[in-house]
């Protein structure tokens, strides 16, 4: 019995100290940073507009870093406050932790080197090395070309400076750690003339909002919705299908009418629908995404067409307990 014992705690000694040193390297050695590049961005109007185009529209860097209005459908952006930050994530909203979004404006990052934006923009690692939560889908921006990324630098530049500082990110036990896996080295293999469909859905991250996902991990069929966003008033909103089944999907839509629908929503004072407590809500940004140009909308549509159609009904919105 002895002997067996002893065998015990020579087992736990060893694990115990496994268990430290896998601590230890996620903590003390992990983000893997790789070095910074000799990117110098020149402001020029072209990029300039280029990258407001794409910030504000297609990978919607504008959305998560300014305020937006909950109070009316697809919460439209609160006038004035873009890249200024603010926007809490947290628990409630099934997140591993509390974290803000960041202000983009020049008086928040106004003293990053282009080359420190463009890291954390494709490869999720921060000016001071810290691992950035994937909320920014930095996975999908690492796929782009440069030089959209450099366009977007060159647009962030030229924010007004808004007022905006935030506390450091707050992750739950184990994010806290597993945190620092989660960056990638970017492989930027999609050229908008040769992968011009699939580029601009990635782009906007079609993927990562129409795909079922529990605990971090995508399960189930892609594009097929049911991804939940939890409200911190308790209501819950799901991604619907989009893919080209007939019956719960977008199968009987043609490119028309997937252009229409988010034409419908350009910046209009009469499209700001009200919406009060237990009424449908969506996180869908319509108002910004109905900013690109009909090309770029219609790619999307032929890059879905391509897509295995999933029959699979989804409930839009349930709404909080009374």
């Amino acid at each position: 019995m002895k002997k067996i014992l002893r065998y015990i705690a020579i087992l736990f000694s060893v694990l115990l100290v496994l268990l430290l040193g896998l601590v230890g390297y996620l903590v003390f050695f992990l983000p893997d940073t790789p070095p910074l590049e000799d990117i110098k961005v020149e402001v020029t109007p072209e990029r300039v507009e280029r990258g407001k185009y794409l910030a504000n529209h297609v990978m919607l860097c504008v959305d998560c870093h300014s305020k937006r209005d909950w109070g009316k459908f697809s919460a439209p952006l609160v006038g004035g406050t873009e890249g200024e930050g603010g926007e809490v994530f947290n628990q409630k909203m099934g997140f591993p932790g509390t974290f803000y979004a960041t202000n983009i404006t020049p008086s928040g990052i106004g003293n990053w080197s282009d080359a420190e934006i463009f890291r954390a923009i494709t490869s999720g690692i921060s000016k001071d090395g810290r691992a950035l939560f994937p909320l920014m889908p930095y996975k999908n921006f690492g796929q782009l070309e440069r030089e959209d990324i450099y366009d977007i630098i060159a647009y962030l530049r030229t924010l007004e400076s808004k007022d905006g500082s935030y506390p450091e990110p707050d992750f739950d036990f184990p994010m806290n750690l597993i945190i620092n896996t989660l960056p990638t080295k970017p492989d930027f293999r999609l050229k908008k003339n040769e992968n011009r469909n699939e580029y601009f859905t990635v782009a906007a991250g079609c993927f990562d909002c129409h795909t079922k996902q529990e605990s971090g991990e995508f399960t189930g069929a892609p594009f097929a919705g049911g991804m939940e966003f939890k409200q911190e008033d308790g209501s819950i909103i799901r991604s619907v299908n989009i893919t080209f089944d007939k019956e719960t999907g977008i199968g009987n839509w043609t490119k028309k009418d997937f252009i229409d629908r988010f034409k419908h929503f350009e910046p209009d004072a009469s499209k700001n629908i009200k919406v009060n407590h237990g009424e449908l809500q969506t996180i869908m940004p319509w108002t910004m995404y109905a900013g690109m140009t009909d090309e770029d909308l219609g790619a999307i549509y032929d890059y879905l067409k391509t897509i295995p159609a999933v029959r699979n009904k989804v409930e839009p919105f349930t709404s909080a307990p009374d």
